[in-house]
């Protein structure tokens, strides 16, 4: 199997009396374009709008109720980090729960029993749970989700099926329980559905691609189950699902009444870009509400234009 090379200087989190932690500085990155960016490895705190450090990143995200780590689904750094956290959380007895979008309601069953399987190497969990490799490289998550099962960690499932993709895309109108952004968002949504679809999905499908969306975010949040005092459920899924404004944090909110959007820390991982070494340029600011609480800057994994590959078919 590909080992993801990062190199942190001895342990991945130095641990003391007081749970404070404390992570290396020093990293070798997997991802090799623009290592020398003014901004990578440094994790900007869109509230302060100041630099924080590692130690301090790791202690802000135990005061946490729900982690929402994001990521580029493709760049294996930012799995990395990923795993970094959880392995933080799991040391400090601090995670009741890891929830992945990588994973949808057909899985069910098989998260259930889990525990009750003997389940000795990567290659096993990947098999139990028929991962979809081809969607989901396993290299990338078996370490991450290898790393809560051994430590016994309850393991769920945040998407939605491919039948359940396919109703949602055909009904006619939003349901009820997705309802709950307001109009400005919904019309940023729709905006980030064209963008992401490089401006060649037409306008007609523009409100189902939002259900589908919303139908997601919605599901990762029914599927993160509401921790105990001291511990935290974690969500690991990509960047867009861990948006403040757009995302996830909407549906946990709305769940549980008596949250706070405070008790909801969101990290995105994120690649820097080449020309932007200003960090409030990638907090895709349209409200009063940011898209994520830190954004930790990393590498780039590849220059491919996948807008103009689609566009050349």
């Amino acid at each position: 199997m590909v080992q993801i090379k990062i190199v942190l200087c001895g342990l991945f989190f130095i641990l003391s009396t007081n749970t404070s932690a404390q992570l290396s500085n020093s990293l070798e990155w997997e991802s090799k374009l623009y290592t020398d960016h003014s901004l990578v490895g440094k994790i900007w705190n869109s509230a302060t709008g100041s630099y924080v450090s590692i130690m301090q990143i790791s202690e802000l995200s135990l005061s946490a109720k729900y982690l929402i780590l994001g990521e580029k689904h493709d760049n294996p750094d930012h799995h990395a980090l990923q795993l970094n956290f959880i392995e933080f959380l799991i040391n400090n007895d601090a995670l009741s729960q890891l929830t992945l979008e990588m994973m949808d309601s057909e899985s069910l069953s098989a998260l259930q029993q889990i525990q009750s399987a003997n389940l000795e190497s990567l290659d096993d969990i990947k098999n139990y749970l028929n991962w979809d490799d081809k969607g989901w490289d396993w290299n990338f998550y078996g370490p991450i989700v290898q790393a809560a099962y051994t430590a016994e960690v309850p393991l769920a499932a945040g998407n939605i099926s491919s039948e359940r993709m396919n109703e949602v895309y055909s009904q006619s109108s939003l349901a009820a329980e997705f309802d709950i952004l307001n109009a400005a968002t919904m019309d940023q949504l729709l905006v980030d559905i064209d963008e992401s679809h490089c401006g060649l999905l037409p306008e007609s499908q523009f409100p189902a691609m939002a259900r589908v969306q919303q139908a997601r975010d919605y599901s990762m949040a029914q599927n993160m189950a509401a921790p105990d005092d001291r511990e935290i459920a974690v969500l690991v899924a990509g960047n867009y699902h861990a948006r403040q404004d757009l995302g996830v944090p909407n549906y946990l909110l709305a769940k549980h009444n008596n949250l706070s959007r405070d008790d909801i820390v969101s990290i995105a991982f994120m690649e820097v870009q080449p020309n932007e070494e200003n960090p409030e340029s990638y907090l895709q600011r349209y409200s009063d509400v940011v898209a994520y609480d830190y954004v930790w800057f990393t590498p780039v994994i590849s220059e491919e234009d996948y807008c103009a590959s689609l566009r050349s078919q």
